[in-house]
């Protein structure tokens, strides 16, 4: 019996200090609005389905079924589809990381069918974990990221490397902070507050985070329970008409929030008010302090 034994001549290998920020499905509709941004992150998308074109810089390039793109950081691009052959593709948002590619593009775009089973395993399989956020999916999809990268420059010609992350502008996200100030009382989304900055809402809610210590989401949500409590202490509004104009959805959606922010119900609250009792108010969190 033969028995062939290969040994590692290093006790570990050092993870990659890149941070896989999002993973997204986008497919083209009727109402896909095709806008030029940049990221301060590189992006990885693979065309699932379809045809299309990618706008990077001053060129246009067709884009096909098991076409890989990749895009560093602060290259401003977008992408089109054709209306007769829509076009599906998964996209990778990662940090600190940047490719070499010959020439001085910052962009690269190529077809591999040979390797669509490979690479499509990869990418389908991140989107798989994080849609389903099983046990320990972070570090899977850490993982997954890695084997992906490394199999990209086994079978081409270019090379990456790690860069610290590029320090981010926060003028997006302030414009959507201020937004939410002076337009929380009208029906806002994610997606619709990403849309204003021309910026994916994966990224818009992860840097809007890290600058404010809250996601835009939560701080829409807090700045209605802020002017709901300004209402409550000096109008005599029914709660209904107060949730309405604070620009919940419904008075039951506003009280579950409310309660969760304040630890008493809005009618508590009000009571409270007129009783000056301060317990109340310390609960309170003040949305403030996001600042």
């Amino acid at each position: 019996m033969g028995n062939t034994r290969y040994n590692f001549t290093e006790e570990s290998t050092p993870s990659l200090p890149i941070r896989l920020l999002y993973v997204s499905a986008s497919s083209y509709g009727k109402d896909w609005e095709s806008l030029a941004h940049t990221h301060y992150f590189t992006e990885l998308f693979y065309v699932r389905k379809g045809k299309g074109q990618l706008h990077a810089e001053q060129e246009i390039i067709p884009l096909q079924k098991d076409d890989l793109v990749i895009i560093n950081p602060h290259v401003r691009h977008t992408e089109t589809s054709l209306d007769d052959m829509p076009m599906e593709y998964v996209i990778l948002g990662v940090e600190g990381l940047r490719f070499t590619f010959d020439g001085q593009k910052e962009y690269i775009t190529f077809h591999c069918p040979n390797r669509q089973e490979d690479l499509m395993y990869y990418f389908t399989a991140m989107l798989q974990e994080m849609e389903t956020k099983q046990k320990h999916y972070e570090l899977v999809c850490k993982n997954l990221l890695e084997l992906l990268i490394i199999h990209l420059t086994r079978y081409s010609d270019f090379q990456f490397g790690v860069i610290a992350p590029s320090p981010k502008t926060n003028r997006e996200c302030s414009f959507v902070k201020r937004y939410i100030d002076a337009n929380y009382s009208e029906d806002l989304s994610l997606t619709f507050l990403a849309d204003l900055v021309h910026l994916n809402k994966y990224y818009l809610a992860h840097a809007f985070t890290e600058s404010y210590g809250i996601s835009p989401v939560n701080y829409l949500n807090e700045k209605r329970i802020e002017n709901s409590r300004e209402l409550l202490a000096t109008t005599d509004y029914k709660i209904a008409e107060i949730a309405r104009l604070s620009g919940f959805s419904s008075q039951s959606y506003f009280s579950q929030s409310f309660r969760k922010s304040c630890g008493v119900s809005a009618g508590e609250y009000r009571k409270a008010v007129k009783r000056q009792n301060p317990a109340v108010f310390k609960n309170c969190r003040k949305i403030n302090d996001t600042s």
